[in-house]
């Protein structure tokens, strides 16, 4: 609700402030003295158009500000909408400002912060409906029918099962189309995989290999060099020369002079075996050298193989990684995404069967959510013509038209193919025809002044339940009535103000008698 109100330099008002009680509060004064200028500064808070010709004579700035009280548990949408531009400042409270400067700018402040004019309007029109010549009445603003329509009929759980199903299909056709428009890259990207998994795997690496094949290829560059150094060594141990023995015949000789030397001299015994090991270990290193120089014969086929078996694991641990596991690993990462890229196209159509799980679904729900608006919407045009009845507009009319629209992407309903969106089927406006006779035409396109207030507030009467906005305000709501009607005018905004809280501007004592709050305008010059 509106708490306080401050104008500065508005128009004709030099200074004002006001503290506004819960309940119904009405303006009353004579012609000119001000009442709706006030509410005129109410509708510039709420982001209404404003230019310099607003400002009180000989000043160079009017300010605005208001305090408004509010329920979060009410509004827990206004709450959202601060959080989210971070101008919340207290749940309960939210102060706007507005200052028109004679030059042409104008500031529009929430909670102290400078904002944009738009971010102030979306604002306001969560906060009052002004009914008169306005732009800020909500029941003008087709987009919201609906919302009315909804909230009187209360159809919460059917709109909330239809609103998971549509957020489902939403979903479901996202991921759908991140598939579908992916399909031609994780193609190309399946056969790079491939080629990688298959490049690796056909190299049949083996732990330990790239170490053995340097030492091979050591080998086999200086097979020559190290068949002549082994040959030398074993010529030098086995082979005779002349009338010399070999080194291994020489040793044995040596060692069967010791065993006689030992048989004289105990002390020397043992020396003999010792050269009898030393001459099997020459004939042992003799027969390795032997062997040897079989392994190192010179072989250039075998070295080109061996070059070449390191260079195809040299290009593998450039691109795969620097040792075997790495590049094992690099494989079995590839195998695991080409796995996933390829259940792609089993989860392409399990993403396509829910999708028309979901469409029946909706086929299903959002019909019945229509039913149950229809069936509403004949409850509330009756209610809303017996209440217009009272307010002596006996010849109005009240209806409310739904209509489903053809949308060739639509649901398939009813051998047709129906729009529909997060909120249903239906587009929902209100049509009224103010006096008897006229034809029903959208509410939006009403005349202004008495007759529209009056209109309003049979619809506000109605739907008092279904309107969240705290603070609803009446201009001009007695024009073209008389006492008797203003009386039953003053009762229904009394009875309105028993959920909202209700400022009228009016000329009708019948009408003021029933407010809770009452001030008295008067134009003072100074």
């Amino acid at each position: 609700m509106l708490s306080e109100l401050r104008i500065r330099d508005f128009a004709i008002i030099g200074e004002l402030e006001l503290s506004f009680d819960p309940g119904f509060t009405v303006f009353t004064g004579e012609t000119g003295a001000g009442k709706s200028i006030i509410i005129d500064a109410v509708e510039l808070l709420l982001g209404g158009r404003a230019d310099s010709s607003m400002l009180r004579s000989g000043t160079e700035a009017a300010v605005i500000e208001g305090v408004f009280v509010l329920d979060p548990q009410r509004l827990p949408e206004l709450d959202a909408l601060l959080e989210q531009d971070d101008l919340l400042e207290d749940s309960g409270t939210v102060l706007l400002g507005r200052e028109i400067r004679r030059q042409g700018r104008n500031i529009c402040r929430i909670n102290g912060r400078t904002v944009g004019l738009s971010q102030l309007k979306a604002i306001g029109e969560w906060l009052v409906d002004v009914h008169g010549q306005s732009e800020h009445l909500s029941l003008l603003r087709v987009r919201e029918h609906l919302q009315f329509l909804d909230r009187f009929a209360r159809t919460d759980d059917l709109l909330g099962e239809y609103s998971a199903a549509f957020r489902r299909l939403q979903e479901l056709r996202r991921q759908l189309a991140e598939l579908r428009s992916a399909a031609q890259e994780r193609a190309r990207r399946a056969e790079l995989l491939r080629y990688q998994i298959d490049e690796i795997e056909s190299a049949g690496l083996r732990e330990g290999e790239r170490a053995q094949l340097f030492g091979e290829r050591e080998r086999l560059a200086n097979a020559e060099k190290l068949a002549g150094l082994a040959l030398n060594a074993l010529a030098a141990l086995a082979e005779t020369t002349g009338s010399e023995n070999s080194a291994i015949d020489r040793l044995g000789e040596a060692a069967g002079a010791l065993l006689h030397l030992g048989e004289i001299d105990p002390t020397m015994r043992g020396t003999s075996e010792r050269a009898q090991g030393l001459a099997e270990e020459l004939g042992e290193l003799a027969r390795q050298l032997g062997s040897y120089l079989e392994l190192v014969q010179p072989d250039p086929l075998r070295l080109d193989e061996v070059e070449s078996r390191l260079g195809l694991i040299s290009d593998l641990s450039r691109k795969y990684g620097e040792d075997l596991p790495a590049v094992q690993g690099h494989a079995a990462h590839a195998q695991a995404e080409l796995e996933g890229i390829l259940s792609a196209g089993e989860s392409l159509e399990a993403l396509q069967s829910e999708e028309a799980r979901m469409l029946v679904r909706l086929a299903e729900v959002g019909p019945e959510l229509s039913r149950s608006r229809r069936h509403s919407a004949k409850l509330l045009a009756e209610q809303v013509a017996a209440g217009l009845a009272e307010l002596n507009m006996a010849g109005a009319q009240f209806a409310v038209d739904l209509q489903w629209q053809d949308d060739p992407q639509g649901l398939p309903l009813e051998g047709r193919r129906v729009e529909f969106g997060p909120t249903g089927l239906d587009k929902v406006e209100f049509l009224v025809a103010p006096n008897a006779g006229e034809g029903l035409k959208p509410l939006a396109k009403t005349a202004s002044g008495g007759e529209t207030s009056r209109l309003m507030l049979g619809l506000k009467s109605v739907l008092a339940q279904a309107d969240r906005r705290p603070t609803l305000i009446f201009d001009e709501i007695d024009q073209g009535i008389g006492g008797r009607t203003g009386g039953v005018v003053g009762r229904k905004l009394w009875s309105l103000a028993r959920d909202h809280q209700v400022l009228c501007v009016t000329h009708l004592p019948q009408l003021a008698a029933h407010a809770d709050q009452h001030f008295k305008v008067e134009k003072h010059a100074q």
